[in-house]
């Protein structure tokens, strides 16, 4: 995780008052860098409970794998992976979660999805999913990706729908949606989704700004271009790029020259850690005298955000994406 500790975490409430209601966190600097999100509120982060589109009955579900019949409004439901997991969130299903696959590292479900579904009973590592847990919870729909488990083995514990793999997160979310019963609910959340993304690049003036996004791995960094998860939400926003972020995500090994330098270079630069070896190879770079010679360092404009946010997936990741953005656009990094 970006922060070093957690000591409150919040549940998705649907918007009820709840005793643990806000996250507290003991990092809000790295290596120089503001940590964005520190008082994240995810009391919400999961909204009220979405209508299905037909109430009872069964229907047929496409997917790469063919025709399933699933209950038409699941109860009982397992997710296999953070974009299931992050689309039942946003479709307000969170508490028919009945069980995850969970990740690894020290929080066993990204955080910004609130405390409620960090306690769902786990059926294994992302992945390697136990199919025999799996079965016990007796689930109405196993949702996840292809390539989240053997198929035929999930199918012979329950109904299940694996989704095709695709490089739009909102098409993927809407392919969950459809699993879940509720295109129109999946519709409607995108819509609203871009009509907040709109409203707060207005209210940010985000066009006037060239945002710079760097994920930082065990030796070196990828700068995060427009085909990235947060290069797409930036660009909902319409939060311009460096001209060099325009087309696809790259790596760079140094910053040892002006033009490796220009390649990172922004009006603000987010960075993000890939686990705690990304973590350490990152406090590292930023600690040297080329990351401090970058122009948005200098004016004290580098900011450090989650993860899990920023390089996720998922209509809820998203809304987070926009609220980092909109609390730290136009900042500096505090003294």
């Amino acid at each position: 995780m970006l922060v070093a500790a957690v000591v409150a975490l919040t549940a998705c409430s649907n918007g009820s008052d709840d005793a643990a209601s806000s996250i507290v966190r003991t990092t809000t600097n790295i290596a120089g860098a503001d940590v964005v999100g520190v008082e994240r509120d995810t009391t919400r982060a999961c909204p009220l409970p979405s209508d299905p589109d037909q109430a009872a009955g069964t229907r047929a579900v496409t997917s790469p794998a063919g025709v399933t019949q699933i209950s038409a409004d699941p109860k009982r439901i397992v997710v296999l992976d953070t974009a299931a997991l992050d689309a039942a969130c946003g479709l307000g299903l969170w508490q028919r979660v009945v069980g995850a696959t969970t990740l690894a590292g020290p929080s066993p479900q990204p955080s910004y999805l609130g405390y409620g579904l960090q306690i769902v009973p786990s059926v294994g590592v992302s992945g390697t999913p136990d199919v025999a847990k799996i079965a016990a919870m007796h689930p109405d729909l196993v949702l996840g990706t292809v390539g989240d488990g053997d198929l035929n083995a999930l199918r012979a514990a329950a109904p299940t729908v694996l989704i095709g793999k695709d490089p739009s997160w909102q098409s993927s979310f809407s392919a969950f949606a459809d699993a879940l019963g509720r295109p129109s609910a999946g519709a409607k959340a995108l819509a609203d989704y871009h009509a907040y993304a709109h409203d707060t690049g207005v209210a940010i003036a985000a066009s006037l700004s060239q945002a710079s996004v760097l994920r930082f791995g065990a030796s070196d960094a990828q700068v995060q271009g427009a085909d990235s998860f947060a290069g797409r939400v930036l660009a909902d926003a319409g939060v311009q790029r460096p001209q060099a972020q325009r087309g696809a995500s790259y790596q760079v090994s140094t910053l040892s020259s002006e033009r490796d330098r220009a390649r990172v270079e922004g009006d603000i630069i987010y960075v993000m850690f890939d686990g705690e070896d990304g973590k350490s190879y990152g406090q590292k770079v930023m600690h040297g005298d080329d990351w401090k010679n970058l122009g948005a360092v200098s004016d004290k404009r580098d900011f450090v955000v989650d993860d899990t946010i920023w390089h996720g997936t998922g209509i809820t990741a998203a809304r987070a994406l926009i609220d980092d953005l909109r609390s730290s656009l136009n900042g500096y990094v505090n003294d």
